[in-house]
């Protein structure tokens, strides 16, 4: 059960900090410039870094995933706070990069299938290659590792309902957020935006009001209904993927 406190979200904090910090953790680089400008404030990240994990964020979602792991190595370590300059990302987080290699054979096992002789060869190459041995050091990368490589039994048309997901855009997405999360972490941010704990923090109040019986609407809405209507662009809640897009502020 989730319990307000001054320590996740101060009554006081100034609304321009709220926004920024919006944009930098969900990856507004644009925005975050002309806000900052605007609010005469200073950005604790700048656009160069935001970009980057634009980029990344959407390689992932087009599933290159060789591009995103060959960009996540290309940051300089240096240029994070919490950075080990001993080692890069990937290889101070292995569930991080298991995630990645796991979502990179399912892009290869998506591709193979739609081969006319289903040839699986360079999927199980990168199986056996890149996750065999990282499979048993952990029991979840293993659990991960066999409902992977049981996409290779079935018709992806008419997959059981336990490893249907593994070819959902959600897996994607799912990943994605994990590397922006570790980005950010690297860079001394926040791993989620102030204004998501805002939000909590209100359906909190509105719900133990209800509870007491206080004369409240019977809906109260957070104002942002219509922000993304007309876009012409699905939302994720997250990154665009140019990073240019209006970013959901009210």
């Amino acid at each position: 059960m989730f319990e307000p406190s001054l320590t996740l979200v101060r009554i006081d904090s100034d609304l321009n900090s709220v926004i920024m910090d919006y944009l930098i953790s969900e990856g507004y680089p644009s925005a975050a410039q002309k806000f900052a400008s605007e609010a005469n404030i200073q950005p604790t990240s700048g656009v160069e870094s935001i970009q980057e994990r634009v980029e990344i964020r959407e390689a992932i979602h087009a599933g290159d995933i060789q591009t995103a792991i060959e960009r996540i190595n290309e940051l300089n370590p240096m240029t994070y706070s919490s950075a080990d300059p001993a080692g890069k990302l990937l290889d101070r987080d292995n569930a991080l990069h298991f995630a990645l290699l796991r979502l990179q054979l399912v892009e290869l096992i998506r591709t193979c299938s739609a081969r006319p002789n289903d040839d699986f060869t360079t999927a199980i190459k990168f199986a056996e290659s890149q996750l065999a041995t990282r499979a048993p050091t952990n029991p979840q990368f293993l659990d991960d590792l066999e409902r992977t490589m049981t996409l290779l039994m079935y018709d992806h048309k008419n997959l059981p309902a336990e490893i249907a997901p593994l070819l959902e855009p959600q897996l994607r997405k799912d990943v994605a957020q994990s590397v922006n999360e570790a980005l950010l972490r690297e860079q001394g941010e926040r791993t989620k935006a102030k204004l998501f704990d805002l939000v909590r923090l209100r359906a909190w109040s509105e719900r133990k009001a209800r509870e007491a019986n206080k004369d409240l609407p019977e809906h109260l809405g957070l104002g942002l209904d219509g922000i993304h209507h007309g876009r012409g662009r699905e939302r994720d809640g997250g990154m665009h993927s140019n990073g240019e897009g209006e970013a959901m502020v009210a």
